[in-house]
């Protein structure tokens, strides 16, 4: 099994690096070999090719059965081109690979309650939710967009457009990824106003026809923001468009109070899928081993589950290992608390891998 790894900038190193360590574990626990090949992508590619995203960098993904990324950015290129910025780079990649689906799941860890910005009575319920984002669509992508002259003022607009196809492909994603969980899909959209959204709607429900062991309900967005602070532990998978998934997904992860905790995956038809953490570089803490790399640890796990087949079991070990380590006391800086054990990057992976 082959993996394309890119460190990215920043923590990128330091967490990838730990990430790895348990691939390789979990790859001797359960009698199975992985193939990793690195590449550029970011500031580090800009530093060395001129630019975000080398053709080689394109070329090693596309080949591979599953890429891993790290982080991209920080304050050093904050200034040259917006054509050519590190972010570019990872935009890129996902249309290259033809990324769709973005999976985003939002668990809080008992031990870890602390960190969570919500009242004690709505976490003792729970939060472990996953919002499927439809990545490729939508107002972002849409056109015709920009922004004109129109007697005598500016007029921006951008084109919110789904086409039924990606709407069929994004709710079977979602069905899937409800059918391994508790086998709940909320679709969220704005079918109160919108005409995309009365499609989308449509579009799921027949799919949902597919899925008779799946319960399906629907929510207008507005709704859904409240409905995440409220009550999230209402929610198993949450399948919406680009914009709506951008604005609740992050919403999602806010609420744990821990981004440090959490991965996600970028997923399409054929092409290998991308896990990343979904904090950003922290140059602020680069090279000091301070980073927290259970986000990614926690990523390789996404990338079993996703990428192959028969990968459950070595997740859930990954998954559980990661747990025990929490349970023990052990945190990093940016979860730290009272009377725990504050470790490093390296420290932390070591406790994981003890675990394992």
């Amino acid at each position: 099994m082959n993996i394309c790894v890119m460190p990215g900038d920043g923590i990128g190193r330091e967490i990838v690096a730990q990430a790895l360590r348990v691939l390789d574990k979990v790859g001797a626990k359960f009698g199975k070999k992985f193939e990793t090949q690195e590449a550029l992508i970011g500031g580090c590619a800009i530093d060395a090719t001129g630019g975000p995203l080398p053709e080689e960098t394109v070329r090693l993904c596309k080949a591979a059965d599953a890429v891993l990324l790290g982080a991209v950015g920080g304050p050093k290129w904050d200034t040259i081109d917006p054509a050519i910025r590190p972010e570019r780079g990872l935009l890129g990649i996902r249309k290259e690979l033809g990324l769709f689906a973005n999976l985003r799941p939002a668990s809080l860890f008992p031990e870890l309650k602390h960190a969570c910005y919500l009242r004690p009575d709505i976490v003792a319920k729970g939060i472990d939710l996953l919002v499927v984002r439809e990545l490729t669509g939508g107002a972002y992508f849409g056109t015709p967009k920009g922004v004109e002259v129109r007697d005598g003022e500016r007029v921006g607009f951008n084109n919110m457009i789904y086409s039924e196809h990606e709407i069929r492909r994004i709710a079977k994603v979602g069905f899937e990824a409800a059918r391994k969980r508790r086998k709940q899909l909320c679709s969220v959209d704005k079918a109160n106003v919108l005409d995309v959204s009365r499609l989308w709607r449509e579009v799921v429900i027949e799919v949902s026809k597919d899925y008779p062991d799946v319960a399906l309900s629907h929510m207008y967005v507005d709704n859904a923001a409240m409905q995440l602070v409220r009550d999230p532990s209402q929610f198993d998978v949450i399948v919406t468009e680009n914009l709506f998934g951008d604005i609740l997904s992050d919403e999602a992860s806010v609420i744990t109070g821990s981004i440090g905790m959490l991965p996600s995956a970028s997923l399409g038809a054929g092409n290998p899928g991308l896990f990343e953490p979904i904090h950003g570089s922290a140059p602020d803490i680069a090279g000091q081993n301070k980073a927290n790399p259970l986000a990614t640890i926690l990523s390789v796990a996404m990338l079993l589950r996703y990428s192959f087949s028969d990968m459950d079991e070595p997740a859930a070990a990954i998954e559980a290992a990661v747990q025990k380590a929490l349970q023990a006391g052990y945190r990093t800086g940016d979860i730290r608390e009272e009377g725990c054990k504050l470790v490093g990057c390296v420290e932390m992976a070591d406790v994981v891998l003890a675990n394992l």
